[in-house]
């Protein structure tokens, strides 16, 4: 007999792929975007939603169609390849970067207002209550549907959806002129700025997490596990996509009530305090708090379970060792956090971009790996110049024949070069083919 899952399971699942998702990124970077933006917050927002919704969306769906993890969506780059960039994907949104933000951003955004500012002291005692709570709930992967799907997800969709709704009801202030960045790039801004959300990188991570939970339910067809996790993707994707219109308008209807914000979680925090007082604060605690909890408890099932199979360290011992390591990671600041985390991504988002959707070309190939292969290579190698770009140490280092490549100043050098090199290589598999 064939497992399914009820209609209320598979809209559990799908909240809880949205609750996986929504974590720091996604709740400081839109509104951000919507106070620089001003006037062009909309064509901002459209570049966002591209890579913030779209890819994550589409790399869920990619994974259900390859019917496992990002090990199987890497196969057609070999093994050794596809291996390192698993490591890669999966270091960078676990305990390198994306797990410790959630604690940087929940402490800074929820906690620090209410204890009377950032201090190295409260963020370490924080930290470790954090990562305590993380382990606890990781510890049983098997009851993440239950634990994350029906509890800690509909906590935080109520908590989003009041800040969403009064956002549109209750704007704080007026738009301001978009900054010179926006003014002239809004698209690629935005589209870099989803980026920073890691969601394409945590949803090739978070599909086995989505699988194993409808396998938790004793579902094991594998054309039903696809049908139910493209399912969860297309309704996180929506969910989503509503967080974050809510939060651009916020971020814009703020501008003349901050004008001069360093972040997004210094918006969040005068809205709220501006629009509901000093319940705001407590409010936005709670909300920040379950947000970046339950993304963090993703990553870190996730990233033991995948690390699981290549050492010789079970799966508890990684969730211990994961969330102490993150712990530590987190009490370097956020601002830290960020700094080093965008010359990564800006690095290695072209590569993982390309390798999603060409998932959906496999078939028009003779020999998939002769196209794939060289084309992820060249989005890298030109993705690394992007990567230079945005640190000011590297700056120096690029070559001024670099500077006049096509999109270079949208940060998308590695769009047209890639492009050449599909088409020559897929030429090439079409001839290689006829002459066999």
């Amino acid at each position: 007999m064939a497992y399914r899952l009820t209609s209320r399971d598979i809209l559990a699942l799908g909240f809880m792929t949205f609750a996986l998702f929504v974590g720091a990124g996604n709740i400081i970077f839109p509104p951000m975007v919507g106070l620089q933006a001003g006037e062009q917050v909309w064509t901002a927002a459209a570049g966002f939603l591209l890579t913030g919704v779209g890819l994550p969306v589409i790399a869920v769906i990619a994974l259900a169609k390859v019917g496992g993890g990002i090990e199987q969506l890497s196969a057609p780059i070999g093994k050794c390849a596809g291996l390192l960039l698993a490591i890669v994907a999966y270091l960078s949104v676990g305990p390198l970067f994306a797990t410790p933000r959630t604690a940087t951003v929940s402490y800074e955004v929820g906690i620090a207002p209410l204890v009377g500012g950032v201090s190295s002291i409260s963020l370490f005692i924080y930290s470790l209550v954090y990562f305590a709570v993380v382990i606890a709930i990781s510890l049983y992967p098997g009851r993440l549907l239950d634990s994350v799907g029906h509890i800690l997800a509909p906590i935080k969709m109520l908590a989003l959806a009041i800040l969403g709704i009064a956002a549109v009801l209750w704007p704080a202030g007026e738009p301001i002129i978009s900054t010179p960045s926006y003014s002239e790039m809004a698209f690629s801004n935005g589209f870099i700025n989803g980026y920073l959300t890691m969601d394409t990188l945590g949803a090739m991570v978070f599909g086995i997490v989505i699988v194993n939970a409808a396998r938790s339910r004793g579902v094991e067809n594998s054309a039903l596990l696809t049908r139910y996790t493209m399912w969860a993707g297309l309704i996180a994707g929506v969910l989503l996509t509503l967080v974050y219109v809510s939060l651009f308008k916020l971020g814009e209807n703020c501008g003349t009530l901050l004008p001069n914000a360093s972040n997004g979680a210094d918006i969040l925090h005068a809205y709220v305090q501006h629009t509901f007082g000093n319940f705001g604060s407590f409010f936005l605690a709670i909300l920040i708090f379950v947000a970046c909890l339950v993304t963090a408890v993703g990553l870190t099932c996730a990233c033991a379970e995948f690390f699981a199979l290549y050492v010789p360290i079970s799966y508890r011992k990684l969730v211990w060792i994961l969330g102490i390591f993150s712990m530590v990671i987190s009490n370097l600041g956020l601002s830290k956090l960020i700094e080093f985390s965008i010359p990564v991504l800006i690095a290695i988002y072209p590569p993982c971009i390309i390798l999603i959707l060409m998932c959906f070309t496999l078939k028009w190939w003779k020999c998939p790996s002769r196209v794939v292969a060289p084309t992820m290579l060249t989005s890298l190698i030109f993705g690394l110049l992007g990567a230079m770009k945005s640190s000011e140490l590297l700056q120096a280092f690029i070559p001024d024949v670099a500077k006049k490549l096509p999109l270079y100043v949208h940060d998308l050098a590695w769009l047209v070069p890639s492009l050449i090199v599909l088409v020559i290589f897929a030429l090439y598999d079409r001839i290689s083919t006829k002459q066999h």
